[in-house]
């Protein structure tokens, strides 16, 4: 791939977090952050945001098919997913940065990835009134695929065993900061921001269909519906998950020897996990966080 150190991206050590503007961060997310915050949007640029391992790559998968499946099918084996939508605030040794990625995109309209909570998202977005389409999961299976991400994947800190990761998620000192001030973030902004899409990871998996329509909806394509049935038999798990231009199987720095990119894509998955003592502190705490969010989440379906 162009532009790919792959020697360098081989041999990088484990980062080391920091606090950063008030959320838990690390280097590779912060080193371009002048250009990241300066970057300029254009009016038909479409964020994909969501708090890490929520369903990302799914949502730009089938935004990528919708607006370019059929428009340049060459993309579809050729381009690997996160060249077709780049991680804005990506700035890792060896890999091109997110916003040059961005800047570069030749498509219309661009689509770009973000992690970043919804304070820090680069002004512009918001000036041109850009399409935003958030993904929000229920905060156990966030977690468990979080630590299994971390544990696969050197450009993340080290999660330790998952004790102490869990912990950690609770406190919010993972990157990108507290699970619980993302998500109620974005819900916060969405009653102010009409162009702000809010999706559920569990309403995908329940009816990957309807969640496609809606979306069709929200950003005024008039898709046939063949169309819409073709997207969505495409970015169906297990289909993205054998599928090398989206299951980051060609990124050096994750180990699919420890855990796949993409892992099990269910709901529920936190039950094999939590143990009771676990669950019900967690469930405690989440309650704390939570009580004047008016957000709803579904931990099963």
């Amino acid at each position: 791939m162009e532009g790919i150190d792959f020697e360098a991206l081989q041999h990088m050590a484990r980062p080391e977090i920091f606090d950063f503007e008030g959320i838990t961060m690390i280097p590779p997310f912060t080193d371009n952050w002048e250009n990241v915050q300066n970057f300029q949007a254009r009016p038909d640029d479409i964020l994909i945001a969501t708090y890490p391992k929520a369903g990302t790559t799914w949502a730009s998968y089938i935004l990528d098919l919708l607006y370019f499946g059929n428009r340049a099918p060459e993309r579809q084996t050729s381009l690997p997913i996160y060249m077709r939508v780049p991680f804005l605030e990506m700035c890792f040794p060896g890999f091109p940065a997110g916003v040059d990625l961005a800047n570069n995109l030749t498509t219309r309209p661009r689509l770009i990835k973000t992690h970043l909570p919804v304070q820090l998202v680069p002004k512009s977005f918001w000036e041109q009134n850009c399409r935003v389409v958030y993904v929000a999961r229920n905060a156990k299976d966030n977690a468990v695929s979080y630590f299994h991400f971390e544990r696969m994947n050197r450009g993340q800190p080290d999660p330790g065993d998952w004790n102490t990761y869990l912990q950690n998620f609770m406190d919010g000192k993972k990157v990108f900061g507290p699970w619980y001030d993302h998500v109620n973030g974005y819900w916060e902004k969405k009653q102010t921001y009409s162009n702000l899409h809010y999706m559920f990871f569990e309403d995908m998996v329940e009816d990957t269909g309807r969640e496609v329509e809606h979306l069709c909806s929200f950003l005024g394509l008039s898709t046939p519906k063949e169309e819409r049935e073709q997207v969505t038999k495409n970015s169906h798990f297990d289909a993205m998950k054998q599928n090398k231009m989206t299951n980051y199987s060609t990124i050096p720095v994750m180990d699919f020897n420890v855990s796949p990119f993409m892992r099990k894509g269910k709901v529920g998955d936190w039950k094999n996990h939590f143990t009771v003592a676990q669950n019900d502190q967690f469930d405690e705490h989440y309650k704390q966080r939570m009580k004047n969010a008016t957000v709803q989440f579904r931990t099963e379906i």
